[in-house]
């Protein structure tokens, strides 16, 4: 018996060291396999440069990115494969997924793989981390990976993944992190994920989802991060969003942007007091900001702009003291900027622009000591600009424009030194622009425009060499030349100068200056000729127009005469200036007499001198400033086929605008006046009132009569033409109307309101224009207003009392009727 069970020992251990050589033959001879899969996987790769390691004379275990455990048994085995940034080009379903089952963690992310994600690579059975991503995968996402039960991390965000959420995946409970962000990813959530109970991470954005934010993700209570921005989700946000924020009171990032989410926030989003993230922009909510807002004190970045909400800010909003972003822009927000703010340290972006903030800049701002951008445009802000700002060391980006600032500018830019983006325009800024700003080298954008800034263009500016995409200090009061050292600016755009007062001519050495896109120097007092360089050559004349007499190779622009002067020797030369300016200023006496003994005889005539037309002898006048009367008066009628219907604009009670093009490719606008048989009709009066007031006053927003004609066959009105036609015309369409935001029409206002001050306050003899109408107010291709018709205008005498009968637009009453006599 005892000998029996010896032998039965001696068998047992003896098929026990069989069973035990069996298994080392078989987990030596998986290693050797697992390397195999690995070689011919390296095969397939385009690029195997950093993968030199791998090849049968070396140990797997040491091979790049290769990490070997040994079993419960001792041997060695591929645990982990780890190849993220090194550029492996080729397909994945070429690795033999079955040969790596003990693989624990497999990381090829930022790669350049592509092909589908294989099915085959559920066999990993015991895969615990999966990163895929940014690599060019395509296809749908297989089912199969639902099987992968040991699964907690699954990485798959930036290739292009197409199809829907397999509902499979639910089956991964123990899933901890769900990344898909950044996919072509359809279809709708699958409510089976609410299933995911230990999920912390879900992040689904940047694909294009629709449909609803299945209720079932509000039993996911352990959820950390739900980023579902950039889809085309919808619902109702107190529904969808209220029963998550209840029920999982530890979110710290809620990321909804850039959907199609509408109502009101609801009440208890801050409920955990735990949010850091949350970011709402992009959609369609609406409601007064709730005050709870106030419990989210651990903010760190805020984002509701372009929605529609309400409310103060002052006093829906709490104090966050972790705040480093925020942008709250294009809603209907009011309330004045608290002081409180200028608490938050780690801000490093600040935007509430187009809302309706009123007030100033709290002072306080100038202690945000990280802040990189600032924009604070298209508000109702008043008050001045805080010298404070200028002590903002990282500031990037300072945008104040369309606002209701004023006073001058006292900023310390030189203290700035990373200032890049600089907007002041549309506000009522005075004073000097400050040289200081040329302290701000890195300068890429400069806009001042729509200011009430005088004085010189500081030389200094030229410093800023860096400014790239537009430098514009149009629609203020600048005076004097245009610097010279504009020309280093050889990276800019956009240089615009326009409506403003600057004289002398255009520096030569803005030929320079070959990025240029557009250089607008119109209606100012600018002459001579104009630099020749393509970008000039192509410009437009409307860059141009409206100076004192610019001329050259633009295109519609009278050309420049030329001079040739003769050297004979030093005497001569000088003897011939001399004899010049005699012989000059003899003339001018001669003409002056001339013309004063010419003007007395006019004033005996009834009618005008006669000039021969086309061979016909008619009383007639004709004057065109710049212009020769009897070839313009034939290029005008020639321009309009005889005033041919086609080329009318428009027609009143006294006459009819025609638009005539001349041969040099000047639009003019020509209003004929309609013909009486009685000369004292009131068309007649309309036409000599229009004469004498525009030929007395000259305004920027008062149109430009260039002349008139008077004889039996024609009267008409020569004036400048402006491409936009009447405001009312624009008002009447719809589609023109919708392009009259309230900067522009408020802009509109303001150019009436110049024209009406300077004629009531500023001429030698006070004028009521008596008809301001919509159709009565012009505008040019920027929208720039001009008055006119001045058919019923009236000269006031300022020592008398003025009396009117009502005059002007059937069922309407100008504002000029209501002036006091005196018109102060």
């Amino acid at each position: 018996m005892a000998s029996q069970l010896n032998n039965w020992r001696l068998l047992s251990t003896t098929l026990l060291l069989l069973l035990l050589s069996l298994h080392l033959v078989s987990v030596t001879a998986s290693l050797e396999s697992q390397a195999r899969s690995l070689l011919h996987w390296k095969s397939t790769f385009h690029s195997r440069q950093f993968l030199e390691s791998w090849n049968l004379s070396s140990n797997p275990c040491n091979w790049t990115g290769v990490t070997c455990n040994l079993t419960d048994r001792g041997r060695p085995v591929v645990t982990e494969i780890s190849l993220p940034n090194m550029t492996l080009e080729g397909p994945l379903d070429a690795l033999n997924f079955s040969s790596l089952r003990s693989l624990v963690s497999l990381d090829l992310s930022y790669n350049q793989l592509d092909g589908i994600v294989p099915p085959t690579i559920s066999a990993l059975s015991n895969l615990v981390y999966l990163d895929l991503t940014g690599n060019r995968f395509t296809g749908k996402l297989p089912i199969e990976i639902g099987s992968m039960k040991a699964l907690q991390f699954l990485y798959l965000n930036k290739n292009q993944l197409s199809g829907s959420v397999p509902p499979s995946l639910s089956n991964l409970t123990g899933l901890l992190h769900l990344h898909l962000r950044d996919n072509k990813l359809t279809g709708f959530i699958p409510q089976e994920l609410g299933r995911l109970y230990k999920l912390m991470y879900l992040t689904l954005g940047k694909n294009q989802l629709s449909g609803f934010i299945p209720p079932s993700l509000a039993n996911l209570t352990n959820l950390y991060h739900l980023s579902l921005y950039v889809n085309h989700l919808s619902g109702f946000i107190p529904r969808e969003l209220g029963n998550i924020v209840n029920n999982i009171t530890g979110l710290k990032s809620l990321l909804l942007s850039d959907n199609f989410f509408y109502g009101d926030l609801p009440s208890n989003i801050c409920k955990g007091r735990t949010l850091q993230y949350l970011a709402l922009s992009n959609n369609n909510i609406r409601g007064q900001l709730p005050e709870t807002l106030k419990n989210c004190t651990g903010l760190i970045r805020f984002r509701l702009e372009h929605n529609q909400l309400t409310g103060d800010i002052s006093q829906h909003l709490g104090v966050y003291p972790h705040l480093s972003y925020m942008d709250l822009s294009f809603n209907r927000l009011s309330g004045a900027l608290p002081p409180d703010w200028g608490r938050w340290d780690n801000l490093t972006f600040l935007a509430i622009s187009n809302n309706y903030i009123t007030g100033a800049i709290p002072p306080e701002f100038g202690k945000l000591k990280e802040l990189r951008e600032l924009d604070l445009s298209s508000n109702y802000i008043q008050g001045e600009v805080p010298k404070s700002l200028g002590r903002l060391p990282h500031l990037y980006k300072l945008n104040l424009s369309c606002n209701r600032l004023g006073g001058e500018v006292r900023i310390e830019f030189a203290r700035m030194p990373d200032l890049e983006i600089l907007d002041l325009s549309v506000n009522s800024l005075t004073g000097r622009i400050p040289y200081q700003i040329g302290n701000c080298l890195k300068l890429r954008l400069l806009k001042l425009n729509g200011n009430k800034f005088g004085g010189g263009i500081p030389v200094e500016i030229s410093s800023l060499e860096y400014l790239q995409d537009a430098l514009d200090i149009s629609h203020n009061s600048l005076t004097g030349e245009i610097p010279s050292q504009f020309s280093k600016f050889a990276m800019l755009q956009i240089l615009n100068l326009s409506h403003n007062n600057l004289s002398g001519g255009l520096p030569s050495s803005l030929s320079a200056m070959i990025s240029l896109s557009i250089i607008d120097v119109s209606y100012n007092e600018l002459e001579g000729s104009v630099p020749e360089s393509p970008v000039f050559r192509k410009a437009p004349a409307k860059w141009f127009i409206h100076n004192k007499g610019l001329c050259g190779v633009v295109n519609g622009l009278p050309p420049c005469v030329s001079y040739t002067a003769r050297k004979d020797g030093g005497s001569k030369h000088h003897r011939a200036i001399i004899s010049a300016i005699i012989a000059s200023v003899v003339f001018l006496f001669i003409l002056l007499v001339f013309l004063g003994a010419f003007s007395l005889f006019q004033k005996t005539k009834k009618h005008y001198m006669p000039f021969e037309d086309n061979g016909n002898k008619e009383g007639s006048a004709f004057c065109v400033f710049s212009f020769d009367g009897r070839y313009a008066y034939k290029d005008i009628v020639a321009a309009t086929q005889t005033f041919n219907e086609k080329y009318c604009i428009g027609s009143g009670a006294y006459g009819s605008v025609y638009r005539a093009e001349l041969a040099s490719g000047q639009m003019l606008a020509v209003k004929k006046i309609h013909l009486q048989e009685d000369e004292t009709t009131s068309n007649e009066q309309s036409f000599q009132n229009e004469i004498h007031t525009l030929t007395q006053i000259r305004h920027r927003n008062i149109v430009k009569l260039y002349g008139f004609c008077s004889s039996a066959r024609h009267k008409f009105l020569v004036y400048e033409y402006m491409e936009r036609g009447s405001l009312g015309s624009l008002l009447r369409s719809e589609a023109a109307a919708a392009e009259l935001d309230w900067v522009k029409r408020v802009n509109i206002v303001k150019d009436v309101a110049r024209a009406l001050s300077y004629m009531h306050h500023d001429c030698d003899q006070p004028i009521v224009h008596r008809d301001i109408t919509t159709n009565n107010i012009l505008l040019d291709s920027e929208l720039k207003a001009c008055v006119s018709d001045f058919g019923i205008a009236r000269l006031l005498k300022p020592d008398s009392s003025n009396w009117s009968m009502l005059a002007g637009t059937y069922g309407y009453l100008a504002p000029g009727k209501f002036s006091p006599p005196d018109v102060k």
